[in-house]
């Protein structure tokens, strides 16, 4: 049986690393390494969860994840059609590139990275000129590569209207058994979200008595459990809201796992601030 990490080792014999995913599924299992990642979603669709927020993502995305930051590209089905594919950078500023990320011209770089510890996403309107950029990156060899590094990098820096892929305050740290523990949680809960899921249930997967399980879910993601649950209903919600499903809203609240077309209406304006008919009007403008 293979044994997962919850930080994962990004090879070291590169300073500059470029991983070209072609899977049938994205890796599912929360995790972090130490270097900066920057993802084009070529193909496949899912969620993105960074730390305890979750984002849609699909073809054309690109995402930029801090060094440490514990996130995963969960794939919407076990095995998509087509598959997944993405084109990844990793680098590490203050690993063997910190020489070079300490020279003077490289400051405004360097400050800009450190302005966004909990990583963004690139506005679509900037997305096709970055994927374009990393694209003649992973072209590129030797000290071309390297400047074509550089030149992508002062690029992301001068996008405007970046936004923080998490907002609130930060979770606290995890050491790497804490990391496998929340992992498994979030596992847990995404592959069940559309059942009920007791408390006593999800406290007993992580082998913990219920008021210890809440008050660690609490300390390690800034919510409570019914709150991140609500949160992955709501998100898978909005997905099929806005999809091609062809539901009413009535079906679409029940497959995700509410009980009633009031809980869920309540719900979703607690997550969302807008009603369900209005985020799907909003989404259509």
């Amino acid at each position: 049986m293979k044994v997962l990490q919850f930080t994962i080792p990004v090879a070291p014999d590169k300073n500059i690393i470029l991983q070209n995913e072609r899977l049938p599924y994205f890796y599912p299992h929360l995790h972090r390494h130490g270097e900066v990642q920057l993802t084009w979603i070529q193909q496949g669709s899912g969620t993105l969860v960074a730390d305890n927020s979750m984002h849609a993502f699909r073809p054309g995305d690109v995402y930029w994840l801090a060094g440490n930051q514990p996130h995963v590209f969960r794939s919407d089905d076990t095995r998509p059609a087509g598959g997944a594919q993405a084109l990844t950078l990793f680098f590490d500023p203050a690993g063997k590139l910190a020489p070079v990320f300490s020279l003077a011209e490289m400051k405004p770089i360097r400050a800009f990275i450190e302005k966004y510890p909990r990583g963004f996403k690139v506005p679509e309107q900037a997305a096709s000129a970055v994927a374009a950029l990393m694209q003649q990156l992973s072209r590129s060899r030797g000290a071309a590569q390297f400047a074509e590094f550089i030149r992508l990098l002062s690029h992301v820096r001068g996008i405007t209207g970046l936004e923080p892929l998490v907002t609130g305050a930060k979770p606290a740290a995890v050491n790497e058994q804490e990391g496998l523990r929340i992992s498994a949680i979030y596992d847990y809960i995404m592959k069940h979200f559309e059942a009920d899921i007791p408390l006593e249930n999800i406290a007993r997967h992580a082998n913990m008595t219920p008021p210890a399980f809440c008050r660690y879910f609490k300390k390690h993601t800034r919510l409570t459990f019914v709150e991140f649950l609500h949160e992955v209903r709501v998100h898978e919600a909005c997905k099929l809201l806005t999809g091609d499903s062809g539901e009413n809203i009535a079906t679409i609240a029940y497959r995700c796992g509410f009980n009633s077309i009031a809980s869920f209406n309540r719900v979703f304006k607690t997550v969302t601030g807008l009603a369900p008919r209005e985020f799907v009007k909003e989404m259509e403008e």
